[in-house]
């Protein structure tokens, strides 16, 4: 019924299209981070337990259940801003709702069965530690593990076939003959986007986690239990970081071949040419079409879109202004995720070479401040990432097909929302900060001991 209403009413011009947008960011800025904790943390607390119960080593366990605990928590967060974005996709964006809803609608309820799925064994998992057998509690913590892909797992589908809506064709206005398989799995953003996440989901889990834990040990506890804490997310983040180096350069092709003004607007190219250089750094200049005070290093762009040196490369110049997005804003969030992701591509190598040669992890002072510096670091990253790929597809919702000016809902009210919406997630941030550092004051009942 909605999407037959939203439809009757048609566009609507939006004074407030600005802050509508900003709304929606801003969900995604914080609900991403909650995701990546949905995604990944699952399976480190899973992978404890079982350890835990191989080596019958009271502490692992005993940190699996803190960490079960923590898992909740961030579980019930991630289900406020989750239900919040869900809204604010029919509040702010009716005409994409009514155009496009039959395309992806499968996914969403896919998406809420993976939802419910999590929930309840979520719950049997935490609140069955002292209930269930250790076979039983162990098999109650896989389909949580599941859930936890298999939901981000239709989001991503979604996203892809936003950068490369396929699938479907167009008529009276309306997605006619859908095929659903072709359009979410059939794009081709959706493989590289969905493993993309998914390693940064273990990224920023691990690093976050380990950050917390590098701040204890500088504050001076140094027990087994804080090593352990520290060393497993850690490794596992170190393990990932060069890989999604490999992954990014593959999602960079893909996009030089099907968004190459999205890729213009990383680079500041401003006009086509062959063997286009790479400028790290800079400002991107309107008026002359060139990057200003950037490092110029000739024919790399071409070399890493295409892997020729002489390759052309698309510009700005291919299409009018306002098919452009704002090429500083992405150029900025592409350059801080690269950035980002090196120094971690770098860190993960190195320690694991550290680990390889000593069997244990450094202990100065300075590496702790740097396994703590990664954690927030990693969330930057994941959040510029994001700013990339979703900034630099506009002025697209639909990229090639809808503006998101013609998206974006007619009513009334938006910044009175906004205003709502902060006070919301401010509350939400308090109560999270309060329940994590209660469940960290709280006294881990096992022997400290060599392990």
């Amino acid at each position: 019924m909605l999407v037959e209403l939203a439809q009757a009413l048609g566009p609507v011009e939006q004074e407030y299209l600005l802050e509508a947008r900003q709304m929606q960011a801003l969900s995604f800025a914080v609900h991403i981070p909650l995701v990546c904790f949905g995604v990944a943390f699952p399976a480190l607390v899973l992978g404890i337990e079982w350890l835990g119960r191989r080596r019958a080593d009271p502490l692992l366990l005993a940190l699996a259940r803190r960490w079960s605990k923590a898992m909740i928590g961030l579980f019930a967060v991630g289900v406020v801003t989750g239900t919040i974005l869900s809204f604010e996709l029919g509040l702010l964006w009716p005409e994409f709702m009514a155009t496009y809803g039959d395309v992806f609608g499968v996914a969403f309820a896919l998406e809420g069965f993976s939802f419910f799925v999590e929930a309840i064994f979520i719950a049997i998992y935490v609140y069955g530690w002292d209930r269930l057998s250790p076979r039983a509690h162990m098999l109650a913590g896989i389909p949580v593990v599941v859930a936890g892909f298999t939901g981000s797992l239709m989001v991503i589908s979604v996203n892809g076939w936003m950068q490369h809506p396929t699938g479907f064709r167009l008529e009276g206005g309306r997605a006619v003959d859908v095929e659903p398989f072709d359009a979410l799995f059939g794009n081709a953003f959706f493989w590289h986007e969905m493993i993309h996440m998914y390693l940064a989901a273990f990224l920023v889990a691990g690093f976050v986690t380990a950050g917390v834990y590098a701040v204890s040990a500088l504050r001076g506890r140094r027990d087994r239990y804080v090593r352990v804490a520290m060393a497993v997310p850690l490794v596992v983040a170190a393990v990932v970081a060069p890989a999604q180096v490999l992954v990014g350069d593959w999602a960079a092709r893909e996009v030089a071949k099907h968004q190459p003004t999205k890729l213009a607007a990383f680079e500041g190219l401003g006009r086509t040419q062959a063997g286009a250089p790479l400028h790290m750094g800079g400002w991107y200049d309107d008026d002359s079409g060139e990057v200003r005070y950037g490092l110029r290093i000739p024919k790399l762009l071409s070399l890493l879109a295409h892997h020729d040196p002489n390759a052309t490369v698309e510009g700005l110049d291919r299409v009018p202004p306002e098919d452009r997005p704002p090429v500083n804003v992405v150029r900025v969030a592409f350059f801080t995720m690269v950035g980002i992701g090196t120094l971690m591509a770098l860190f993960g190598v190195w320690l694991l070479l550290v680990w390889w040669r000593r069997r244990e992890l450094p202990e100065g002072r300075w590496f702790l401040r740097v396994v703590a510096a990664l954690g927030p670091l990693s969330v930057v990253a994941l959040i510029s990432g994001w700013v990339t790929t979703e900034v630099g597809r506009q002025p697209w919702v639909v990229y090639g097909r809808m503006r998101t000016e013609e998206a974006v809902t007619g009513a009334g009210g938006i910044p009175l929302g906004y205003a709502a919406l902060v006070v919301i997630y401010t509350a939400l941030a308090a109560a999270t900060w309060w329940l994590l550092r209660r469940l960290a004051r709280t006294p881990l009942e096992v022997p400290d001991g060599p392990g």
